[in-house]
Order: C-alpha cells, then structure tokens, then sequence
C-alpha cells in the first residue's frame, strides 16, 4: 500500500496573487517619506510599516495576519533613506510569496537584518560623501553665470540622480528579491563614487583659484598678485596635508594663522 502524498501548501483563498501597479506607486511614493516618523527606539521602523501598508492591506484581507504583518516591520530598521526603496521592494517581494504559502513569515525579516547594515554604508558612501559634494562643486562653480539660479541646478541636477536611482533600487528590490544583492554589486556604486569625488576635487579647485584670482583683482594693487599666489599655495598645501593624514582642525588653525600674518602684512 503506498504512503500518502500530503497536499503541497497553497496561498490563502482570499489572497491576491500579486499587487497593482496602483499599490506599487503608492508604496514608492510613501518611501519618500520613509524618516518622517523617525524615532530613537525603531529608527526608521514607523516609516517602513507606514511605506509598506497599502501592499500588507491588500495582500492580507483578514484582520488577524494584516496586523501580524504590520508587527513584523515595526521591529528595529535603519538605512540609508534612499537606498532603502531597494528593501522596501524586496519586502514586498517576500511579503507576495509569505502571502502564497510560498516561505515562512521570518524571511523577509531576515532580509531586512542582512541587507539594512551594507546598504547604508553604500549609500552614505555614494549619495552623502560622493555625489552631493560633486554636484554640488560644479554647481558652486557655475554661480558667476547662473548666480542665485545655480542653486536651483543643484537641487534639479541632485535629485534627477537621486529620484531615478531610487525607482530603479525599488525595481530592483520588487523583481530579483534575495538576488538584489548581486544586481547592486553590477552596479558598481562604489566605483562610480570615487570618480564623482575625482570630479568633485577638480572642480572644488578650479573654484578656490577663482576665488583667489577674483579676491586679488578686487583687492587690487601691489599685493594683489602675491595675495592670488598664497591663496593657491595654500590651497595646494592643504590637500597635501590632508593626503598625509594630518587632522583637519591642524589645517584650519595653520591656515587661519597664515590668514592673520598675510593682513599684518599686506
């Protein structure tokens, strides 16, 4: 007599098989908001649970496994804001395949654990230490042309990068799941960071010897041309000693100390 076969577990009768394109938006529209709720207890759990709940409410119907799904993202979450529209789609990733049957509750909040720690470090790295001084250098040297419209470059040219990185992490995260991780290694952020901060360097220079040249002219006579030249030597002095690891607060009371020689003398 053969053994049984036991029945392949199944999605709920009531559960939908996957979520509306109106839900997805409405998902990624809430994780711009994802720190607004921030707190020093859960961080950035009361924004994930509030970014989430339109896809927990339609995936779960019944009131019961609604607010066990709510409990589970109000466990203890902290990223880097931006990135995190990568987690918030793997969440709803997992979330689709915990309401089918397909895998155990607990996996979407191991990924969470697993993923919130690199990608934060990620981010800070691209969007914080990276892209924001690069953006932002360029635009600094375009206020002699665009004037008080340079700002308004800056904030167009950031968050045209920032916005479409971030839909295309929260794709991401919504099609590939646990292999999200592979797709943002591809990605090679880290690498692109060290030539946004390559660009931010030359343009931060090209500014400081405007400066310099704009500040003699305007200072005008004999020490006009030896004010310019300080002004680059030192500039050029302290990126060398920075390069050497010497402390920043050292650089700025050395330069201050210059500074006040120069007017004593000048």
């Amino acid at each position: 007599m053969s053994a049984p076969v036991s029945a392949p577990v199944g999605p709920p009768a009531s559960a939908p098989s996957a979520l509306s394109r109106g839900v997805l938006l409405r998902v990624f529209l809430r994780s711009l908001f994802l720190q607004a709720s921030w707190n020093p207890k859960g961080m950035q759990n009361l924004g994930l649970a509030y970014t989430v709940f339109p896809a927990l409410e339609s995936l779960y119907p019944e009131k019961e496994a609604q607010e066990a799904a709510v409990r589970r993202h109000l466990a203890f979450f902290n990223t880097h804001p931006y990135v995190a529209a990568a987690i918030v789609g793997g969440v709803l990733y997992h979330e689709q395949r915990i309401a089918r049957g397909e895998e155990p509750p607990d996996k979407v909040t191991a990924f969470k654990a697993a993923l919130m720690g690199p990608l934060a470090a990620l981010g800070d790295g691209f969007f914080w230490l990276s892209l924001k001084p690069a953006v932002g250098a360029i635009c600094a040297g375009l206020v002699p042309l665009l004037h008080a419209w340079a700002a308004v470059l800056f904030l167009v040219l950031y968050n045209l990068v920032h916005i479409t990185l971030r839909a295309r992490l929260y794709w991401m995260g919504l099609s590939l799941g646990d292999r999200l991780v592979e797709a943002v290694a591809r990605a090679k952020l880290p690498a692109r960071g060290a030539r946004l901060r390559s660009v931010a360097a030359a343009c931060s220079g090209g500014v400081a010897a405007w400066l310099a040249v704009d500040l003699g002219r305007t200072a005008g006579g004999e020490p006009a041309p030896w004010l310019v030249a300080g002004c680059l030597v030192l500039g050029t002095g302290s990126y060398a000693l920075v390069q050497h690891r010497v402390p920043n607060y050292v650089v700025l009371y050395l330069a201050a100390v210059l500074a006040c020689a120069a007017g004593a003398f000048l």
